[in-house]
């Protein structure tokens, strides 16, 4: 029987996303788990990688994007030279409707959101299998501070634009790489593997103007060879292009204070396992100000 996840649009509209086949083959059989011990290698995403970055992906193009409904109309696609390009593609000005609300909090990306309190014991779960912030960020002082904040998890499929933004205006720290294995990151993965603990991911802390200090974390994925973050220190603006994923699914997570307000909807969905369909600049909470 399919494993089916559910997620719903901001207007209350449901979608099922069934797991391929193929997933559930490679993690619930032990021939599966065998040769996924070889695809989860950084070296094999960079050889996929190396392939879609080749002229003849470019014949790819018009069957992904039929098979996973992109209308192509949104986006530059002028420069296209090979299957990464496209996957990477960057949309065309006023597709995105940007919220510069300063005490709007706006989703770094399109993707399916879903977000979790943290505990006073610093685990959160994520599609049934726990994980604390200082395993996620290697490091004790960020998961003590996050106490009683927010964890968002922004997770990233095919169909979705690849790149991504900075939340508000501020400055960043230096961005961290912690290696790692890559796995799918869709939901099937959960129940075998701590996936985002195995797999690759950067992150970086942002002194934003609004919201104070803001872990965001990229995390690759099966498939994907390479996180590309633009900028090392640097002083940003709101919406402003972070960086792209390459070939794949990804995931962003948001580790934020207390001083937020998540939309209603998107927390009615969280606490019933449903994730929320969220674009790139849109409203998805608010600076919550002390009574």
């Amino acid at each position: 029987m399919s494993k089916v996840t559910i997620i719903k649009d901001r207007k209350g509209n449901v979608y099922k996303n069934k797991v391929l086949l193929s997933q559930r083959f490679l993690y619930h059989t032990f021939l599966g788990r065998f040769i996924l011990k070889q695809l989860v290698k950084p070296s094999f995403s960079i050889k996929i990688g190396n392939k879609m970055d080749s002229k003849k992906s470019l014949k790819k193009v018009h069957s992904f994007a039929k098979k996973n409904k992109i209308n192509l109309d949104d986006y530059i696609l002028d420069n296209i030279t090979c299957f990464n390009d496209f996957f990477s593609r960057k949309i065309k000005p006023g597709k995105r409707k940007i919220d510069y609300n300063p005490i709007s909090l706006i989703s770094p990306c399109d993707s399916k959101l879903t977000v979790y309190k943290i505990t006073p014991e610093l685990i959160f779960s994520v599609k049934n299998s726990l994980y604390s912030i200082e395993e996620l960020v290697h490091n004790k002082s960020i998961a003590k501070e996050y106490e009683d904040g927010y964890c968002l998890v922004f997770r990233l499929c095919v169909d979705d634009y690849h790149r991504y933004c900075y939340i508000d205006d501020g400055s960043k720290e230096k961005n961290v790489l912690i290696p790692g294995v890559l796995h799918t990151v869709n939901p099937i993965a959960f129940d075998k593997y701590k996936v985002f603990l195995e797999n690759q991911r950067e992150y970086t802390i942002l002194h934003t103007k609004n919201f104070g200090d803001v872990v965001q974390i990229e995390v690759g994925a099966l498939m994907v060879g390479k996180i590309d973050n633009y900028h090392q220190k640097y002083n940003f603006k709101r919406a402003e292009e972070k960086g792209k994923f390459l070939y794949g699914g990804s995931t962003i997570v948001l580790l934020m204070n207390r001083n937020i307000e998540i939309d209603e909807d998107i927390l009615n969905n969280s606490n019933n396992n449903i994730e929320t369909i969220v674009k790139y600049g849109e409203k998805i909470g608010s600076l919550k100000y002390e009574k």
